[in-house]
């Protein structure tokens, strides 16, 4: 890990086409290479990178008391709050702008899990409580206006407020077109982690109740019941695999993206042309991308509930 630390502070998560793995042994001339490359402008926030270093190494610091460990984890945070826009949201990358990269981007759960850090170092939680001192009040004024970007970029749709895309525009903070599959739209995925996200904020003022309150209704209106996820063998099939959705009492599906304006679910393959079914998009997509599932389950059934009691008694907060 500290190997593979950009000059900038932050991680990859992949080098060119090879992914960064930790676990991999590396040989010198590996070694030499990633160091000599450290001005490489790919780190990131995608895929839980650099967030994922800064928990090891802070774990790893308070087991063995090396502070190249320590350095290297505040480094990490230090980035993380470069990094971070005058609005609150965060890149995908930084410093590298290309493509998509520059977006606010909670696909994939990124700023939510950049937020859950630099929450953890302004409360001094756990091992974060070793870090300097003076990291906390820039975590939490990042975190403040963190939480103020998530509630101004909650998608407004005939006057109410409903979800979130999977990246907004950083200048006007609308939903953003990603890959040419992930269109403008709004998340049942990356909705889940916000609102998650937002279930810890303690003494939750008004407008976050409404935002919780709100996009959990949204999650109730939206979902597909009566259906369910199916992964099959067909060697028929280009991969081998495939993934169908089949009627099955009990069960509820989400779907990954809906429509902005007509909350109608939408499956969208590489030619970038919205699709009513999974079966219309092409199997590569299908078999491996995630266009269906069950992620608001437990916080619908638990973890909403059990905030209710805590913060609203009862009411629903919208």
């Amino acid at each position: 890990m500290l190997v593979y630390q950009r000059a900038v502070g932050g991680w990859p998560k992949a080098v060119g086409e090879a992914k960064v793995d930790y676990k991999r042994p590396m040989s010198a001339q590996l070694r030499a290479a990633t160091l000599a490359d450290a001005k490489r402008i790919d780190a990131t926030i995608d895929n839980n990178a650099t967030t994922r270093e800064i928990r090891h190494l802070t774990t790893a610091f308070k087991q063995t008391q090396n502070a190249a460990y320590k350095q290297a984890a505040e480094r990490g945070v230090r980035y993380l709050l470069a990094m971070q826009y005058a609005n609150g949201g965060f890149p995908q990358y930084y410093p590298d702008r290309s493509n998509y990269r520059h977006q606010i981007t909670y696909n994939d759960n990124a700023m939510v899990q950049v937020l859950r850090v630099l929450r953890s170092v302004a409360q001094g939680e756990g091992d974060f409580a070793l870090f300097d001192p003076a990291l906390k009040p820039l975590a939490q004024d990042a975190v403040t206006r963190g939480i103020d970007c998530i509630l101004k970029t909650q998608y407004v749709q005939n006057g109410k407020l409903t979800a979130w895309c999977a990246q907004h525009d950083e200048k006007t903070l609308l939903p953003a077109k990603a890959r040419n599959f992930e269109l403008a739209s709004l998340s049942g995925a990356e909705t889940v982690g916000i609102v998650e996200f937002l279930l810890g904020v303690d003494n939750p003022s008004p407008e976050v109740k409404k935002a919780i309150g709100s996009a959990v209704a949204w999650l109730e209106t939206v979902k597909m019941p009566g259906l369910a996820l199916q992964e099959i063998t067909d060697p028929k099939q280009p991969t081998g695999r495939d993934r169908i959705v089949v009627p099955t009492a009990g069960a509820t599906l989400w779907a990954r993206f809906y429509e902005l304006d007509t909350n109608r679910p939408i499956y969208v393959g590489r030619d970038s042309q919205a699709r009513y079914s999974l079966a219309e998009i092409e199997n590569e997509r299908r078999a491996n991308y995630a266009y269906a599932g069950t992620w608001p389950a437990k916080l619908l059934a638990t973890e909403y509930p059990q905030w209710q009691k805590k913060w609203e008694n009862g009411k629903s907060g919208l």
